[in-house]
């Protein structure tokens, strides 16, 4: 079994190899990353609406969000797992975000947690951090706060933005964040929030001078497009061969071809006699 990947492994790759993150929801996907040398997993709040169906990733609470942390738990062997923290989870005081961040440690059996906001949230990252929790930050484009932007839309287009970005990242490097999510941001204000701190960032939609990727599991092999967004690369088409495997079943089903004689149990010859006899 390969070493697991360990904070103070992805502190050390900043400026020395690139960081790979991935979501993942459940048992059988968390292997298959975990196999493929990812190095760290998130079960991000996205399952709302890549895995349940939901319009937004606020539909989410930590019931579910600890049940599917618990699956990924399960698979990742060697990556690092990290638990997104839903709506309303960790904004209202500092004692509810602390917690409900141990409880992904203890009961969901993640990692680390990650939480959306720049500087508003320092004082719960800090209090996190001092009990011994990682955390991950995630800055720019919020998708828990997409209300207050009008949508999913770019952040940090103004020489103004880009500031507060540039702060908020400071912030949350002082705070104790061992990683920070930049997501739909310009490339070149996501060098300088890269530049501007000494912990890695990974991007979503923003561009290569991160430390690292993410990007959503069911975006990169296909299997979602009610909605992909431009800074998605698909690297399998997954849902088309699901599609032809499951209607090559249901055929099969119909034409009695499955499940052939190979697919079957037979009595032993002793046993089927006593049956032809009574």
């Amino acid at each position: 079994m390969s070493k697991k990947v360990t904070v103070p492994e992805i502190l050390g790759a900043k400026g020395k190899r690139k960081i790979t993150e991935l979501t993942a929801y459940d048992y059988p996907t968390a292997l298959l990353a975990d196999k493929s040398g990812i190095d760290m997993l998130l079960v991000g709040d996205s399952l709302a609406m890549v895995v349940l169906g939901h319009e937004d990733t606020l539909s989410v609470g930590m019931t579910e969000m600890l049940h599917h942390t618990r699956a990924v738990s399960r698979g990742a062997s060697r990556a690092l797992v990290i638990g997104d923290m839903p709506f309303m989870s960790y904004q209202a005081s500092v004692e509810q975000a602390l917690i409900n961040a141990g409880r992904f440690l203890s009961e969901g059996r993640a990692n680390a947690v990650k939480l959306e906001g720049g500087a508003r949230v320092v004082p719960q990252i800090r209090a996190m951090v001092e009990a011994g929790i990682p955390v991950q930050g995630h800055i720019g484009l919020t998708p828990q706060s997409a209300a207050q932007f009008g949508g999913f839309k770019v952040q940090g287009k103004t020489a103004e933005a880009a500031k507060v970005l540039i702060d908020d990242a400071q912030a949350l490097a002082d705070a104790g964040c061992f990683s920070i999510v930049l997501e739909a941001i310009p490339s070149s204000i996501a060098e300088m929030v890269t530049e501007a701190v000494s912990v890695p960032t990974i991007g979503i939609g923003a561009g290569p001078g991160c430390d690292g990727q993410v990007l959503v599991v069911h975006d990169v092999l296909g299997l979602f497009d009610r909605f992909v967004p431009r800074f998605v690369k698909r690297y399998a088409k997954l849902d088309d061969l699901i599609i032809e495997a499951l209607g090559k079943y249901k055929e099969e089903v119909e034409q009695s071809i499955f499940p052939g004689p190979e697919h079957s149990f037979v009595l032993n010859e002793q046993e089927a006699k006593k049956l032809g006899k009574s």
